[in-house]
């Protein structure tokens, strides 16, 4: 198997309907062993039966802007592991009206929490980590196409998805000289937890669906299998990147359309 004696910590794990869980099923069926972090006691609930479902008892409270929680971290990873093979970073946090008015009308409080919850906090939790991570450690995190273009109604989280880009590329080049990888993953839209706070959700489902090369919206399963690739030694020469899995999406150029009876362009989604 190809994870068979990797270890790794899978951060932001929200329910079985996760990108995180995707990634953590791949990982377990290829003989990782993992331990799981939990924000609060709401979510732990949800976390804990999916540890078990993996093999797993080893879950922390861990909450990226909790000065405690984070000083914490690797102690609890030292004891259970010793060190970590791989770290899963599936953290994104922006304030409910900074996704529903326009982006011109961010505030500065809701900027700050959105950089510091959905970038800083994979800077700050690498550092963290440093002593429990292995000299060939893989660190992976999650984007979205909207980082680098424009996405109706993502506003401010395309602004923290394009530095959490940047991100990646800056830490590969500082963590590249200690043998250590950093990559992104750049999922297509899937309904998820996260996906729940961006207004018209299901028109983008159906947009990105009808527009795709592959003709499909991608799953949780197709985007853990991407991942565990790019965590397991198979990616030994791959860091810095952001790799799509999404359909083939971001190829695209122009909108999918049809004429209509009386010769109007009509966008393919109006017509099914």
């Amino acid at each position: 198997m190809i994870m068979k004696g990797k270890k790794g910590l899978i951060v932001g794990l929200a329910n079985n309907k996760s990108i995180a869980y995707g990634i953590a099923k791949s990982c377990a069926e290829q003989g990782a062993d993992m331990a799981f972090t939990y924000l609060n006691d709401a979510l732990k609930k949800r976390v804990e039966p999916i540890a078990k479902e993996f093999g797993s008892d080893k879950i922390y409270e861990l909450d990226v802007s909790n000065e405690e929680h984070m000083a914490a971290i690797a102690g609890l990873i030292e004891k259970d592991f010793g060190k970590i093979d791989f770290l899963v970073h599936s953290v994104a946090f922006a304030p409910k009206e900074a996704l529903s008015q326009p982006f011109i009308k961010t505030t500065k409080e809701a900027f700050g929490i959105a950089m510091d919850i959905s970038v800083f906090s994979l800077i700050d939790l690498t550092n963290r980590l440093e002593s429990v991570l292995s000299d060939d450690a893989s660190i992976l995190t999650l984007s979205y196409l909207g980082g680098p273009k424009y996405i109706v109604n993502y506003n401010v989280m395309g602004v923290a998805k394009a530095a959490l880009e940047s991100t990646v590329r800056y830490m590969a080049v500082d963590l590249g000289k200690k043998g250590q990888r950093v990559n992104a993953i750049s999922a297509g839209p899937i309904r998820t937890l996260a996906a729940a706070g961006i207004g018209d959700f299901k028109q983008i489902l159906n947009w990105n669906e009808i527009n795709a090369p592959l003709k499909q919206n991608v799953t949780t399963t197709q985007v853990g299998n991407s991942a565990m690739y790019l965590l397991s030694d198979l990616a030994s020469g791959v860091t810095g990147e952001v790799h799509y899995v999404d359909s083939g999406y971001n190829v695209m150029g122009m909108a999918a359309a049809e004429l209509s009876p009386e010769g109007r362009t009509v966008l393919s989604w109006d017509m099914k």
